[in-house]
């Protein structure tokens, strides 16, 4: 199993790395993990068909791009007069999304309808197989096994875990400290983890510091832990979270960077 980092930044994309979003290939399923701002552009310059989408939770830098990637997926069905004829194959990608999800889909078409193109309104109807999720839910996508954990956010959020072919990769999406964390990680070969602040969150509104990241890494028994969702990406403030992390877990840490690639 192979996970690309598209895009790892908190909040609105900066420094040329879009928001978070995550593409996990096992050689025979595609799945995307989160798909905030700036996703849906670096995505398109990564070959190949997606088989699912999993989104977290419903804050916009993780789920913002799906319009954009709906209305793309769409292109095989458009016939545009006097343009380009695209065509190909095409079928509805799974997307898994909170429930609630589908309220939220209807306004964005609506605010951002096309009078003249009427099936690129319909994204979340023909590009998307749309899927409501509760915590603890499971899902096989291709040689997937998905598991839905609920973790602690300010809105609804479930880390995911996914198993294929003996290997596992855990994500957490956006959370604070939870028990719930050490199911999630439980003996992942692959950790990605959101590491925000340098410090523990004293707000309520669910992140970790990268000490607590590590913590949890060890705690969990993963086999490589991966930083991610970071408020800047300037070198002391990411060396400063690996070392934080360091303090608490002797594995393999990596830092995210749009472009790397890590095998579990």
């Amino acid at each position: 199993m192979q996970l690309t980092v598209l895009g790892c930044r908190s909040g609105m994309p900066a420094g040329g790395s879009p928001s978070s979003g995550y593409l996990v290939d096992t050689g025979a399923t595609r799945l995307l993990l989160d798909c905030g701002p700036g996703i849906a552009t670096a995505l398109s310059a990564v070959d190949g068909p997606l088989d699912g989408v999993v989104i977290t939770h419903l804050h916009i830098d993780h789920c913002y791009d799906l319009l954009p990637l709906g209305k793309s997926l769409l292109k095989p069905l458009l016939r545009f007069p006097g343009g380009p004829e695209f065509g190909g194959d095409f079928a509805p990608v799974p997307l898994l999304v909170p429930t609630g999800a589908r309220a939220l889909f209807e306004r964005w078409v609506e605010l951002f309808a096309i009078s003249t193109m009427p099936l690129l309104n319909r994204a979340f109807e023909v590009a998307f197989d749309v899927r409501e999720y509760e915590p603890g839910e499971l899902f096989e996508l291709g040689d997937c096994a998905i598991e839905l954990h609920e973790l602690r956010h300010t809105a609804p959020n479930c880390g995911v875990r996914v198993t294929a072919n003996d290997a596992t990769l855990a994500y957490t999406g956006d959370t604070g400290m939870t028990d719930a964390l050490l199911k999630l990680a439980d003996r992942a070969g692959l950790f990605l983890c959101e590491a925000t602040l340098r410090a523990s969150d004293t707000t309520g509104h669910g992140h970790l510091s990268g000490a607590e990241a590590g913590r949890v890494a060890a705690e969990a028994g993963v086999a490589d832990l991966v930083l991610t969702h970071f408020a800047s990406t300037e070198a002391e403030w990411l060396q400063g979270l690996r070392t934080d992390a360091a303090g608490e877990f002797a594995g393999p840490i990596r830092l995210a960077q749009p472009g790397d690639t890590y095998v579990c």
